[in-house]
């Protein structure tokens, strides 16, 4: 075993650490060894927004300057207490078993791997048709920047308001901000999909000068993307408290509408961008305050002009491993 490689008991499963004191984190000297140390301590915040969603590894084994790739198929040498969850893919025409993070032991085993970055679906494991939750991405074209998309998301939260929904807010980590609806009721992305696309639409309308619903990166400059096509069965968005590979370890943080409106009328970018030690700083002063995405109960209303399929969900199309025959 090598120097840089420890076995610790995390909650009575084995494991093995390596290259603890690896740089990931160039620009600030953060280490693999720092990085489990985030994970474990923000781990009681982290984990529900993880538990039985199906997880898509963003892996970085020589740092955040360095190549990474995305992993859907859980590792083959992952240990066999690690929950997986196969589901058909119908772009590959074969299940893919994804990662399923439900306890601490895989999250450090995950931190280990260097999957710096926490990506899920918006459903559940088990109905993979059945989004518990709406999402809006707001990625600013520059020279626009989180400022921006700090008005955009006020006058989505209003528009919201009006039609009896609460939304939450979250910094994504990176350049943009997050707008959450918590539903928790029978829905599909047949439903959700053309609601998030009919309400960008409605806003471009509203605010041309500032606001985009189509994805160009021509046309985004100076604008903001509202990107409403995240609500979709295939796409996955970054999960709160994630670690981005951005060149400081950030976060992807909730935040108050208070401190969405004081980014604002402030203009000042950093006033939203949270490292590591301050997000477990500010967890510890106010627990989570996502965990309403996680329960609070909404019904997506119709919109006018807006054709969805409303129905009860489908069952998805999770197709498990044949069980092994016995004797």
């Amino acid at each position: 075993m090598s120097p840089s490689t420890v076995e610790v008991v995390v909650e009575g499963r084995q494991l093995k650490l390596s290259n603890l004191d690896k740089v990931l984190y160039p620009a600030t000297g953060f280490t693999k060894g720092q990085v489990i140390d985030y994970y474990t301590r923000i781990s009681p915040w982290l984990l529900p927004h993880l538990k039985e969603r199906l997880l898509t590894l963003k892996r970085y084994p020589n740092g955040v300057d360095q190549d990474y790739f995305f992993e859907k198929q859980s590792p083959k040498h992952r240990p066999d207490w690690v929950k997986t969850q196969a589901v058909w893919s119908f772009g590959n025409q074969r299940n893919v078993d994804f990662t399923v993070c439900n306890d601490l032991p895989t999250l450090v085993w995950l931190a280990n791997l260097a999957d710096l970055e926490l990506h899920t679906n918006l459903c559940l494991a088990s109905e993979v048709n059945q989004p518990t939750m709406m999402v809006y991405d707001l990625d600013p074209g520059p020279p626009a920047n989180i400022v921006q998309c700090c008005q955009v998301g006020l006058w989505i939260r209003d528009i919201l308001a009006d039609l009896k929904l609460e939304s939450f807010a979250k910094t994504s980590g990176s350049k943009g901000l997050q707008l959450y609806v918590p539903l928790n009721t029978p829905v599909t992305y047949d439903d959700t999909k053309p609601f998030a696309h009919a309400l960008a639409e409605v806003l471009e309308k509203q605010h041309p000068d500032l606001i985009l619903s189509k994805m160009s990166k021509v046309a985004r400059e100076g604008k903001v993307f509202v990107d409403w096509s995240q609500n979709d069965r295939i796409k996955t968005t970054i999960t709160v408290y994630s670690l981005r590979a951005r060149e400081r370890p950030t976060v992807s943080t909730p935040v108050t509408w208070e401190e969405v409106q004081a980014c604002r009328d402030s203009g000042d970018p950093q006033r939203l961008v949270f490292l590591s030690d301050q997000v477990l700083k500010r967890v510890a002063d106010t627990g989570d305050i996502f965990e309403p995405v996680l329960k609070l109960k909404q019904k997506l209303p119709t919109l006018p002009g807006v054709v969805t399929k409303s129905a009860p969900a489908r069952k998805s199309r999770v197709r498990p491993h044949p069980r092994k025959r016995v004797g």
